[in-house]
């Protein structure tokens, strides 16, 4: 009976559920300064947020530096599908069409980070944050055409919280370096239709599909910061990859009537990719800082994502149908980010900021859990400080390429896509 169980729907749970829509899994930067520059931060990092973007960045600081900043990811996602009359093989049955937009969600992230220099060369420090997050959250009326008349959730999120110790040293005069260890803590979750299955008698619904999983990793931060002149710096970064190994449940209550477990056990290995970041930062004359980066992530890493289901049954039906192994076909990307900030007087500065985010992944595996995009994104942010305190406003918009899939390979949904994400962002630092 097992080898009779085609579970349709399937093929795309085995799939990391949700990834930020933003650089693939990952945000695009921490830090509401960085964020106004446009990310375009490698050879700057002279603010609390240099645990993320350059941790010899650090080294430069004199006093101690308490920072705290927060952003509100607001994406808007649209999915359509309309097939052609003469495409349906069931002439008696209405094609399936589907005009869906993601219900508003406000996806959260931080980064804490505190620094103390020990010495007039050696600084130490903890940042502790959300280097990846987000998620879509559809409303399953929409989708009742692919699930038999009936509203299931579709809905994914993922998290990854990052504490990183950093050591930062001066070298000499014009160079430094530093480096992190970056411990991660991930968990995601995600509901959808499992699909039909024949299971003997007939076809049935096999109805809500849902996972629950969370999992530890350990990576590093590496960075190198020079300043030949007063008015040059340039800054590399690179952070090792690290692979979070998931444990969870996955459950299907339709299957328990019928004499099969209605949950499992699972694990799977996710890995976060090599990211090596290079930048340059220019003062043409005081006010004016202007700095560009190119930030790649081997992306390619992610070839295929495989799913170990614990039970013998699931992991029997999984392994016959195909689903506990999923092909992705991401290739390696690169970004190219620009920023500027003036500074009006001594305590305000205005940033503007644009970079343009290559999607790692093919138009044949998108899926409405899965989505990523081509963006253009526009950045502009203003800091007041008063005396050590430091107040910092950032704002992004994205505007992400439509796609199309035709539904070329497994767990794959074909239609178009259409993204925006729009992302308001506030810091606090002090120097004590």
């Amino acid at each position: 009976m097992i080898k009779k169980i085609l579970i349709a729907g399937l093929a795309a749970l085995i799939l990391l559920p949700s990834l930020a829509p933003a650089n693939g899994l990952n945000l695009n930067g921490l830090g509401s300064r960085s964020q106004g520059m446009g990310g375009a931060f490698v050879a700057v990092a002279d603010d609390f947020s240099a645990v993320f973007w350059n941790p010899a960045g650090a080294a430069g600081f004199k006093r101690t530096i308490f920072g705290f900043y927060t952003t509100d990811l607001m994406p808007k996602t649209s999915y359509n599908l309309s097939i052609p009359p003469d495409l349906v093989y069931i002439p008696e049955y209405p094609p399936p069409t589907v005009a869906a937009e993601t219900k508003k969600a406000h996806y959260l992230g931080f980064l804490g980070a505190y620094y103390k220099p020990i010495s007039s060369k050696v600084v130490v420090g903890l940042g502790i944050g959300t280097p990846s997050g987000l998620g879509t959250k559809w409303n399953g009326a929409d989708f009742t055409d692919l699930s038999g008349g009936t509203a299931y959730d579709w809905s994914s999120k993922i998290e990854v919280f990052t504490a990183s110790p950093l050591v930062a040293v001066r070298l000499n005069d014009w160079l430094s370096v530093g480096a992190t260890v970056d411990v991660q803590y991930g968990n995601f979750r995600l509901k959808m239709p499992a699909g039909s299955a024949d299971l003997g008698g007939g076809t049935v619904d096999l109805g809500q599909y849902e996972e629950n999983m969370h999992g530890w990793g350990i990576g590093a931060t590496f960075g190198v910061l020079a300043k030949p002149i007063d008015k040059l710096s340039l800054g590399l970064t690179v952070r090792t990859p690290s692979t979070l190994a998931y444990k969870g449940s996955a459950l299907l209550p339709n299957l328990s009537p019928y004499g099969l477990p209605g949950s499992s056990d699972l694990e799977r290995k996710i890995t976060w990719p090599l990211w090596i970041a290079g930048g340059v930062a220019f003062r043409p004359f005081e006010r004016l800082l202007l700095s560009a980066d190119v930030q790649w992530t081997q992306w390619s890493k992610l070839d295929r994502i495989t799913t170990d289901y614990l039970d013998a049954v699931w992991a029997i039906l999984m392994g016959a149908s195909g689903n506990d192994v999923r092909g992705m076909g991401w290739s390696d990307k690169a970004q190219f980010r620009f920023g500027a900030e003036f500074r009006v007087n001594a305590t305000t500065a205005l940033r503007a900021g644009y970079y343009h985010d290559p999607a790692p992944g093919p138009d044949a595996t998108l899926n409405a859990l899965l989505p990523n995009f081509a963006y253009n994104t526009i950045c502009a942010g203003v800091g007041k400080s008063f005396d050590g305190l430091q107040i910092d406003l950032g704002l992004e918009y994205y505007t992400g390429r439509e796609r199309t899939c035709a539904g070329a390979s497994a767990g794959s949904m074909p239609g178009t896509y259409g993204m925006n994400i729009v992302v308001p962002s506030i810091a606090v630092s002090y120097k004590f």
